[in-house]
Parts: structure tokens; C-alpha cells; sequence
């Protein structure tokens, strides 16, 4: 199996999103989804890339690309994610641990960053192009991204 970074640029994304503090829960994660999933599809919407993100600690936030005109309701909110520079590696979680793709984009980035390619990293985020729980192409084809300051 080879793993290969790579870098990317992400245009600005128009997302539904639920954003909540607290410990890492994947059964939360997978039903804060589902609320979205439900929502877009109630309001006729098309929907895109699935985002998980975690903008800070013990903070986590779900998003999935709207296309689409809405407005937000409840615990569900409209936002713009900005355009991005990111490093990314796509892999399948069956054959590849997540903790392996992890520390090894962690320390790629380290790297780059003592050699003054990058200022830093922002963030990170998995980023599947459908839901990963049913669909097994998204889960298959996970997309970990760590955003980038050039």
C-alpha cells in the first residue's frame, strides 16, 4: 500500500453545519448528520462533499456542502468555509489506520514548515464525498485535509 501527500487548494464551500462542544462521541457525530441529511432533504436540497472538523479543543462541528439556496434552521446553521491551501492524503480506514495517516501528515507538515515552505497549520478536517456510514465508495475514499498557512 503507498500513501502519498499531496497539496490542493479547496474553493470556498457553502455548508449546512451543527457545531458542539464535548467529548469525542461518534454516535453524536453520525446523528448530527443525519439532522443535516434530513434537513436538506426535507427542502429539496442537493447536497456535496460530507465534512468533519474540529476547530478547536473538545469542539467539533459537521457540515455538508449545500447546492442550493436555504436558510438555516434549529441547530443548523448556513456558513461559508473559506477558500483553503491544504495537504491531503486519501485513503481507505480498512486497509490504513486513521492514526497512522495522521501523524504521518503531522510530521510531513513539520517538516515543511522547518524548511519555511508553509508558516503553519490551521487545522485539519475529513472531508468524504457522501455518507460515510451507508456509502462504502466515501468511506473507501476518506480524505484527511490539514489547512495550511503558505
Amino acid at each position: 500500500m503507498t500513501v502519498d501527500f499531496a497539496w490542493g487548494k479547496s474553493p470556498a464551500l457553502r455548508v449546512a453545519a451543527i457545531a458542539w462542544s464535548g467529548p469525542w462521541n461518534e454516535k453524536k457525530i453520525r446523528a448530527q448528520f443525519e439532522v443535516i441529511q434530513r434537513w436538506a432533504r426535507e427542502r429539496h436540497l442537493r447536497t456535496g462533499r460530507w465534512i468533519f472538523r474540529e476547530p478547536g479543543d473538545r469542539r467539533w462541528e459537521v457540515a455538508i456542502e449545500l447546492k442550493g439556496r436555504a436558510r438555516g434552521a434549529g441547530p443548523i446553521r448556513l456558513r461559508t468555509l473559506p477558500a483553503a491551501r491544504f495537504a491531503r492524503v486519501v485513503f481507505d480506514p480498512e486497509e490504513l489506520s486513521p492514526r497512522v495517516v495522521y501523524h504521518g501528515l503531522s510530521d510531513y507538515l513539520r517538516s515543511c514548515r522547518r524548511e519555511r515552505e508553509i508558516r503553519g497549520v490551521i487545522s485539519s478536517r475529513e472531508v468524504y464525498s457522501g455518507n460515510p456510514w451507508t456509502d462504502p465508495k466515501a468511506w473507501a475514499r476518506t480524505e484527511v485535509q490539514f489547512l495550511v498557512r503558505p
